[in-house]
């Protein structure tokens, strides 16, 4: 019999009247069920939450900070017994799945550390305005009051992690809710989350289908915030559920690595696969198209190959660099836009070959921008090619596409790095490097389709609490 998992809400685990069963994309044996939450549930929730936000803003960074610390401690003790159960539920190679976990711990502890030093500021009237010389402003930063922080599938922890810290770091409750596939990992990392001691009702987790609660959940009055990473399409319906409350979105992204002629080409090969096909392309920071100058794409493609024939392909508790995708339709979409640049004229340099939702890599040379694969996210192990006959060439394609979150340039010219980055309508450069997350006190962003608001744990404190001004008007004599 699989287990029963069990919601956190107010200082206690409790079930619903229905539930939801998990299965493991890879071998779909069932790995236990978790509660589906009703609209009451979650009225449940929310009034805890709210009941609980005085007392908890009331504490002192210092005193939050240590909540968070027991809670890293807590992660870094049991990484291996949930990475396990992560691998499982999202198809994800072992030793990436305890990585992830282990991660997590870090920025938790991070986000302790950086939350003590966290001050407000005395400001000085006059500067601009003589007759306000008199004045002294005392700049605080308060908690938002209930954050809902909503985690994606391929980063369950990971990005929880990531939301809920600072979010209690800058002194709010949160409701999370993790990924229905994901979602025991979630409850998981809530268990460490409540082991810490946390006050009742500061965390509270939230389980259930999203066609019955998963508008409710953002557009419920008692929400504050919404901290949300997922799919572009979802992102743009909480934007208009969330009305003028202020959200931060991570979204879709379609990475582009340029490549040109002066590029260290071993070096651009390496991260470029491992870019590309890290946890099968399933990740928003993936590089999700080539932009290589046709002078050196031929010796670039080559490099490539030589890579791709090294990964794993394979079940995730083997830790193989290509796993099942995460459910069936993702995988017929990633065919799909496979079949349609094959039709197109594209030149796959390997085989097609699909295992139920196990899809094995995929390249392709020679990818117009007429086809879906240049424009599309796939969030699977396809990797298109296109040449370019100049660097405006390469931005201009960079920069029509719907999403702006990374861009890697390859080049041994630095300066001339810098000045491509200035054109790229992304969040982040990366130079001679891949696509990617972190380190986690840089700020992480997205523009246009890719994302609201800029993360980081810094950042993320900061943009979950608010400013407030109290200005003094001294007396003179």
């Amino acid at each position: 019999m699989t287990k029963h998992y069990l919601n956190y809400v107010n200082g206690e685990w409790k079930d619903s009247d229905e539930s939801i069963e998990i299965f493991n994309p890879a071998t779909g044996e069932s790995l236990g069920t978790v509660p589906a939450m009703s609209h009451e549930d979650v009225d449940e929730v929310y009034a805890a939450a709210k009941k609980a936000f005085p007392a908890w803003r009331a504490l002192s960074y210092v005193e939050r900070a240590k909540y968070l610390e027991k809670a890293a401690d807590i992660l870094y003790r049991d990484a291996e017994e949930i990475g396990s159960t992560l691998s499982k539920e999202i198809a994800k190679g072992l030793k990436s799945a305890v990585g992830e976990v282990v991660r997590t711990a870090e920025i938790v502890d991070y986000t302790a550390k950086v939350g003590v030093t966290l001050n407000g500021e005395v400001m000085e009237g006059g500067d601009f305005d003589p007759a306000s010389r008199n004045k002294i402003a005392i700049v605080r930063h308060e908690p938002v009051g209930l954050v809902l922080a909503i985690s994606p599938f391929n980063y369950p922890v990971n990005l929880a992690g990531s939301k809920i810290a600072p979010a209690l770091m800058g002194g709010n409750v949160v409701a999370f809710k993790p990924p229905t596939q994901g979602s025991i990992s979630g409850l998981l990392l809530a268990k460490a989350f409540a082991e810490s001691g946390l006050p009742a009702g500061v965390f509270n987790t939230i389980t259930g289908r999203g066609r019955v609660i998963g508008d409710y959940i953002v557009e419920h009055p008692a929400v504050n915030f919404i901290n949300f990473t997922g799919s572009t399409a979802v992102g743009k319906n909480i934007g208009k559920l969330a009305g003028m409350r202020p959200i931060m979105l991570e979204l879709g992204g379609k990475d582009a690595a340029i490549v040109l002629e002066d590029a260290d080409l071993d070096l651009a090969a390496k991260n470029i696969v491992a870019g590309a096909f890290g946890y099968s392309g399933q990740r928003c920071t993936a590089v999700k198209r080539v932009l290589v100058m046709d002078s050196v794409a031929d010796e670039l493609i080559a490099k490539i190959m030589d890579g791709v024939k090294q990964l794993k392909v394979g079940m995730p508790e083997t830790s193989a660099d290509i796993t099942p995708l995460i459910n069936t339709r993702s995988a017929d979409y990633v065919q799909g836009l496979i079949e349609e640049a094959e039709e197109k004229g594209a030149q796959a340099l390997t085989e097609f070959k699909r295992e139920g939702n196990l899809i094995h890599p995929m390249v392709f040379d020679k990818v117009t921008t007429d086809m879906r694969l240049a424009w599309e996210e796939p969030f699977g192990p396809v990797l298109p090619i296109i040449r370019v006959d100049s660097v405006d060439q390469a931005v201009e394609i960079a920069n029509k596409s719907e999403y702006g979150l990374q861009s890697s340039v390859f080049t041994r010219n630095v300066q001339r790095a810098f000045g491509i980055a200035e054109k790229l309508e992304v969040g982040t450069v990366h130079i001679n490097n891949k696509t990617q997350r972190g380190p986690d006190n840089f700020p992480f962003l997205g523009v246009k389709g890719s994302g609201a608001g800029v993360q980081g744990v810094k950042y993320s404190i900061m943009a979950m609490t608010k400013v407030k001004s109290t200005v003094l008007n001294i007396q003179e004599d």
